[in-house]
């Protein structure tokens, strides 16, 4: 009797334990968010749309005072957003770290208020933090930039904390996807790329 009830009493205790297991893998965080200006959405949404563990992206406005900004409102500099793309990655896949990497790569760090063709307040370049430990990876990550830069210019990119983001209208959404032709036009003509070269070097695939 004694041994089936120790059996019975290990098997439950078994049991215990991967019932709390799953509830703790449940309750565990499985995504986490990163928020970027730089310049034209299209454009960010395109280039973190490619990299492995990036879950969605999302354009739409950040850092301004007005509520439920519109493209119209924003782009007139009337309300102190920034055009910006909320990022939903897998932190078991890519890490923050790389992401920020990746973000400074893609964007002309040392403008103030202008991307490549795009002028004015809503096109300048900021990292959004959403916590301590996002601003602690952001500020080891400038600093290291700082020194191994390949241009001269100073650095400019905003670095603040996340405030509310509001998602732009459904038609900037995937826009280089619903508009190919459109978008690689307006990406070329822009000089986007081509800066980018001049400031980074070749685009590494």
């Amino acid at each position: 009797m004694s041994g089936r009830w120790l059996g019975s009493l290990l098997s439950l205790l078994a049991s215990v334990l991967l019932s709390a297991g799953a509830v703790q893998a449940q309750t565990a965080p499985t995504t986490a968010t990163a928020t970027f200006a730089g310049g034209c959405f299209w454009c960010v949404e395109s280039d973190f749309d490619k990299i492995p563990g990036v879950l969605s992206t999302t354009s739409g406005y950040i850092g301004g005072t007005t509520a439920n900004p519109t493209y119209q409102q924003v782009s007139r500099n009337g309300t102190g957003h920034a055009e910006a793309v909320e990022i939903v990655f897998d932190p078991a896949k890519v890490s923050y770290a790389t992401l920020v990497e990746k973000f400074w790569r893609t964007i002309d760090p040392t403008t103030k208020d202008r991307q490549f063709c795009d002028t004015g307040n809503p096109y300048r370049t900021a990292i959004f933090t959403h916590d301590a430990a996002q601003a602690e990876v952001v500020k080891r990550s400038l600093a290291a930039l700082e020194k191994s830069k390949p241009f001269k210019e100073p650095i400019v990119t905003e670095v603040v904390a996340a405030t509310k983001f509001y998602p732009a209208e459904d038609y900037h959404q995937d826009y280089y996807l619903k508009n190919p032709i459109r978008y690689k036009y307006y990406r070329t003509s822009c000089g986007r790329d081509a800066r980018l070269a001049q400031l980074w070097g070749p685009a590494k695939n």
